[in-house]
C-alpha cells in the first residue's frame, strides 16, 4: 500500500485539496519525490468523499480507493439507515456478529460494525482490504475483523451470524450496469441455502432500478422487509430483509424512506384497493394536490397511499392524489390547486394569463415536460407550479398550484 506518511506526498495532497484534479495532474511536475498518481487519486477521493461522506473528510490520514470504488460506495445517509437496521435486527440478542461479504470501501461496514458487537468485514480484492484495515482505526470501530477472501468460500467456514450483509456488484465483465438480481457478483440465488443456514438475517442492496415485487418473489417467502431508500429526491437503495427463521406465507412489510421521513406498508395495507378521483375536473379548484416521495413512487402502493391518507388518485397511472382536506403528514410534495384547464387553447389562455414562468411536472402525459414548456412559451421556475396528467377518462389536463409546506396546511 502507498505510504501516505510521505511528508512531501502528504503536505502535496493536504495543498491541493480543492483543486481540479485534472487540471492539476496536466501541470504538475512528476519528476519530483512526490507520488503523483497516488496524491491525485486522494485528492479525487476526498472530493468525493466530501459529497457523498461528509464526516470522514474530517478524519486526518484515511485512504481512498480508486474511482469505481468511490463510485459505488454509499452516501453517509444510507449507510447510517443500515446501521439503525442492522441495529434493530439484532436488539435483545448478546455478542452479535455481523458479516459484510462483499466490503468493497467499507463505508456500510464501518457504519454497520457499530451495531455488532463482533464485525467481520470479507472482501476479495486485496488493496481495498489494505485500505479498510487501514481506515478502521481511523474512524474509530476496532471491534472489525478483516478477511481478504471470495464471499462463496468465506460463507463455508464461516460461523453463525446473526446479520449477513451483501452489496453484490453490479457490473459485468466490460463494465456495464446489470440489474438483474442472477446477474450480479457473487450470485446471491446460489448462495441463498448457505446464507440462511449460517444466519439468522441477510440484508442484500440491490439496484433501485429493479422489480422489487419480482425480487422478493424469486427470492421466496423469507423475505421478511423490503427497504426503499431515497436520498436527495432520489432512489438510491432497494434493501431486501431475509428472516431464516420466518414462518408466514404473506407478502413482506415495505418501508419506503426518503432522507428522514418513513412510511412503513404493511402487507395488509398494500391490499387495499385503489380509489380514483371521482369528481370531474372542473371541481378540482379548491382541493390539495399531493406527489409522494420517490421511495413510495418506487413501491408502487398506490391502494395503501389512498387508505392510509384518505385521498383518491387522479388515474390509475398518474401516480397524483387529491384530497379535498390538507393531509400535513403527507410523505411527499403539496400543493393547492388554483385552477384547471384542458388542452383547449381559449381555456389555457384564461388560466395561464401573463404568467412568464413556472414549474411545470407532467404525469401520465402525452408531452414532455419540456415540450409542454415550448408548446406554452413559459420559463423554467418561479412560485407557480403546472401539473399537466391525464384524468381516468382519457381527458388532458393541466393543474395550475400553488406549493404549500406542512406549516401552511
Amino acid at each position: 500500500m502507498e505510504d501516505i506518511t510521505n511528508k512531501q506526498t502528504a503536505d502535496f495532497i493536504a495543498a491541493h485539496l480543492n483543486d481540479d484534479v485534472r487540471t492539476l495532474a496536466l501541470k504538475v511536475n512528476r519528476n519530483g519525490d512526490i507520488d503523483i498518481d497516488f496524491a491525485l487519486r486522494q485528492i479525487a477521493g476526498w472530493q468525493t468523499a466530501k459529497r457523498k461522506l461528509p464526516s470522514w473528510t474530517e478524519v486526518k490520514g484515511l485512504l481512498f480507493p480508486p474511482h469505481l470504488s468511490m463510485e459505488q460506495c454509499s452516501g453517509e445517509p444510507a449507510a447510517e439507515y443500515k446501521r439503525r437496521l442492522a441495529e434493530r435486527l439484532t436488539q435483545g440478542n448478546e455478542a452479535t456478529i455481523g458479516v459484510d461479504l462483499t466490503g468493497g470501501f467499507g463505508v456500510d461496514f464501518s457504519f454497520m460494525a457499530r451495531s455488532y458487537h463482533h464485525a467481520v468485514y470479507v472482501e476479495r480484492q486485496e488493496e481495498l482490504c489494505r485500505i479498510v484495515s487501514h481506515n478502521l482505526p481511523l474512524l474509530g470501530v476496532t471491534n472489525a475483523k478483516v478477511v481478504c477472501d471470495e464471499a462463496e468460500h468465506f460463507i463455508s467456514a464461516m460461523q453463525h451470524a446473526h446479520v449477513v450483509y451483501l452489496d453484490p456488484a453490479r457490473r459485468d465483465a466490460h463494465g456495464a450496469r446489470t440489474y438483474s438480481i442472477s446477474d450480479c457478483t457473487p450470485d446471491v440465488m446460489v448462495l441463498l441455502p448457505q446464507l440462511m443456514a449460517k444466519s439468522r438475517h441477510i440484508i442484500i442492496k440491490l439496484s433501485p432500478m429493479l422489480d422489487w415485487s419480482k425480487t422478493i418473489s424469486d427470492l421466496g417467502s423469507k423475505v421478511s422487509e423490503v427497504h426503499i431508500v431515497s436520498t436527495g429526491g432520489e432512489c438510491r437503495e432497494l434493501l431486501i430483509v431475509i428472516d431464516s427463521h420466518r414462518q408466514q406465507e404473506d407478502r413482506p412489510d415495505i418501508y419506503c424512506v426518503a432522507d428522514h421521513e418513513m412510511v412503513m406498508i404493511s402487507p395488509e395495507m398494500a391490499a387495499m384497493p385503489l380509489r380514483i378521483v371521482s369528481a370531474p375536473y372542473q371541481e378540482w379548484a379548491g382541493t390539495y394536490l399531493y406527489e409522494p416521495h420517490t421511495s413510495l413512487m418506487k413501491s408502487g402502493c398506490w391502494g395503501a397511499i389512498s387508505s392510509m391518507y384518505d385521498m383518491e388518485m387522479i388515474s390509475a397511472n398518474s401516480h397524483l392524489f387529491i384530497s379535498a382536506k390538507p393531509v400535513a403528514s403527507f410523505p411527499g410534495r403539496s400543493f393547492m390547486i388554483d385552477e384547471v384547464s384542458t388542452m383547449n387553447k381559449r381555456e389555457l389562455k384564461s388560466m395561464i394569463g401573463t404568467m412568464a414562468k413556472a414549474n411545470i411536472s407532467v404525469r401520465n402525459f402525452p408531452l414532455t415536460a419540456k415540450q409542454l414548456r415550448l408548446r406554452l412559451k413559459m420559463g423554467d421556475g418561479g412560485d407557480s407550479y403546472l401539473f399537466a396528467t391525464t384524468t381516468d377518462d382519457g381527458r388532458h389536463v393541466i393543474m395550475k398550484c400553488s406549493k404549500i409546506t406542512r406549516q401552511d396546511q
